[in-house]
């Protein structure tokens, strides 16, 4: 079914909750404590919040949203399904500033923390190991940030220069296949090799580059190429 902007669940509160109701119980409303189906009835009442149910058997109340990434906010539902159709359906993603922008929101804030509930829904649930027998993975790591230079006085870490005040993301890379990055607090053979143990196949043709960091990590792998040039950046 082809989903416009224009469509009521993404500006009606009671549009939105039928839609959302209907795609999450197709068979009838599902209590969230005991797992009864059809067995709830909708409440209503001058006093009572829209989208309540009651279960007849346990006498629990519940609304469709227990369980979801839009449970227990007091953002408008609408609004919580636009974001994440405008989330999920760009091609190259959303920035919040965007999202911001486009949804009207009096603060980026908000806007910010849809966005990285959204994110965090969207992650696949105990994904499988990059690789395997007869496949390769490059492995790099860069570091993201503006420079000491840019950054207000009191900000600044004299530190040196290159990484410093920046923050560390180590990436897989399958050929031919998916990429994973990983935000570590430090480039180590320990922080490196851990998100590789739980991310990489050990079947894996691994390639890095010659930092000293991967030589004790390319053992544990079918085979190991140190190349001396960086492979992502």
């Amino acid at each position: 079914m082809k989903i416009t902007l224009s469509n009521p669940i993404f500006n009606d509160e009671d549009a939105a909750r039928a839609h959302f109701e209907k795609l999450r119980w197709p068979e009838g409303a599902v209590c969230p404590f005991c797992n009864s189906v059809g067995k709830s009835t909708e409440m209503k009442g001058a006093t009572t919040r829209k989208g309540l149910w009651k279960c007849r058997e346990c006498r629990k109340p519940f609304t469709a949203t227990i369980g979801t990434l839009y449970e227990r906010s007091h953002i408008p539902l609408h609004k919580w399904l636009l974001a994440t159709h405008l989330m999920c359906s760009s091609k190259k993603g959303m920035s919040a500033h965007q999202l911001f922008r486009m949804l009207g929101f009096g603060s980026y804030r908000t806007a910010w923390f849809m966005a990285h509930r959204i994110r965090e829904a969207m992650k696949p649930v105990n994904p499988s190991p990059l690789g395997g027998e007869g496949k390769t993975v490059e492995a790099d790591e860069t570091f993201v940030g503006g420079k000491e230079k840019n950054k207000h006085a009191k900000d600044r870490k004299h530190l040196g220069r290159g990484a410093v005040g920046k923050e560390a993301v180590f990436s897989l890379v399958e050929r031919g296949g998916k990429v994973r990055s990983t935000h570590v607090k430090s480039v180590t053979s320990a922080t490196l090799g851990a998100v590789m143990r739980e991310q990489l196949n050990s079947e894996t043709h691994l390639m890095t580059d010659d930092a000293r960091q991967y030589i004790p990590l390319g053992k544990d792998y079918a085979a190991h190429d140190a190349v001396n040039l960086p492979l992502l950046r």
